[in-house]
């Protein structure tokens, strides 16, 4: 049986955590929960004093959920942190880290920065299709939600947990669907805002960058903020970007909006590998009717006068919004589906190019 990430932490919310009284979500012990094809995995990450006390909440907690899946069909680890060896402390407030200039992530081939001029057309879930799409191709992808006001990833890509750190200083990333990710969601409360000036985004990206072992990487994808702001350019000054991608929707006021993402890469002297055209059509389920909502083909004009790649279109689409709500993009729950081919092609035009 199917069941959403929401119903299993609705399930997981009746659960009292004996160490604290309250229940096992609101004391923020849930981590890398994942859902795939109606087997539920997680685990339960308590302070070492009470890692045998949690047994019976965990044998709880796999009862109440093989009620929603079967049995057999739920796993869950108790795992007990180390207080020698805590998280990583992201220094909010902190100086960038050194060394100043472009460097060169350790083991990643290739930076790819996807970006759009503003909010709202649909950039992180792109994003996350996409690496997801480049996994399925053969690649080894990482993808950095650079996003920090509004991190997205780490419930498109279905992963949840605070990362470790084996020494304090390197952070370990998450995986799930062939991506290795990292997001600063995934070291505050998904309810919890991120309040924030530029020199705290500067050092928390830097290290993000730095501090995160990605490993060996054909390409990291960074799922940067709308518009032109301060993480644009620190991650240009500071890492050695291999190129971009504009997402943008046919409407004009957001092609506006594109063109000014577009001259920004210019101006720091970042080439841009091309645009995407997001909720391009829509196609009714019931009759077949094809309408064009926001307009049709303006960022394939755009993109023909500036000299640009167009990469593809990707059509305003249902499933595509209800997968990366659910945790599991469109490429990797549908993967026959149109909607999911849309992102393999691009994916694949990426490859024969070689830009990946």
């Amino acid at each position: 049986m199917s069941v959403t990430r929401d119903e299993v932490l609705a399930v997981l919310k009746t659960i009292t955590n004996p160490a604290t009284g309250s229940d096992l979500v609101s004391s923020d012990i849930i981590r890398a929960l994942t859902i795939d094809g109606g087997k539920i995995r997680f685990v339960m990450e308590v302070d070492a004093a009470h890692g045998k006390a949690m047994e019976p909440t965990r044998l709880e907690a796999v009862e109440a959920l093989e009620k929603l899946v079967g049995e057999g069909n739920v796993s869950a680890l108790v795992t007990a942190h180390s207080q020698q060896k805590p998280p990583p402390d992201l220094k909010l407030g902190g100086k960038p880290a050194q060394p100043q200039g472009p460097q060169k992530v350790p083991g990643v081939n290739s930076i790819i920065a996807v970006a759009s001029g503003k909010g709202g057309v649909g950039k992180s879930t792109v994003s996350a299709n996409l690496a997801v799409a480049l996994a399925a191709e053969g690649k080894k992808v990482g993808m950095l939600d650079a996003d920090v006001y509004g991190p997205s990833q780490p419930r498109m890509l279905g992963v949840s947990g605070r990362p470790a750190s084996p020494d304090g200083k390197t952070i370990l990333p998450l995986r799930n669907h062939g991506v290795t990710l990292m997001s600063i969601g995934l070291m505050t409360k998904e309810d919890e805002a991120v309040v924030w000036r530029g020199p705290m985004l500067m050092g928390a990206l830097q290290q993000m960058l730095s501090q995160v072992q990605w490993g060996l990487l054909d390409v990291l994808i960074v799922d940067l903020p709308p518009g032109t702001g301060d993480v644009q350019m620190t991650l240009s000054q500071k890492a050695e970007v291999s190129g971009a991608i504009v997402v943008s929707t046919p409407q004009d006021i957001a092609l506006l909006d594109a063109r000014k993402a577009l001259n920004m890469f210019e101006k720091m002297n970042t080439k841009v590998f091309g645009m995407i055209e997001n909720m391009s059509t829509y196609i009714c389920p019931n009759c077949g009717h094809e309408e064009h909502i926001f307009g049709h083909g303006g960022a394939r004009r755009d993109a023909e006068r500036l000299g640009l790649p167009f990469l593809g279109e990707i059509p305003l689409d249902l499933d595509i919004r209800m997968a990366a709500d659910g945790g599991a993009p469109i490429v990797a729950s549908k993967p026959d589906s149109p909607q999911a081919k849309a992102f393999r092609a691009i994916a694949r035009k990426l490859i024969d190019d070689g830009i990946v």
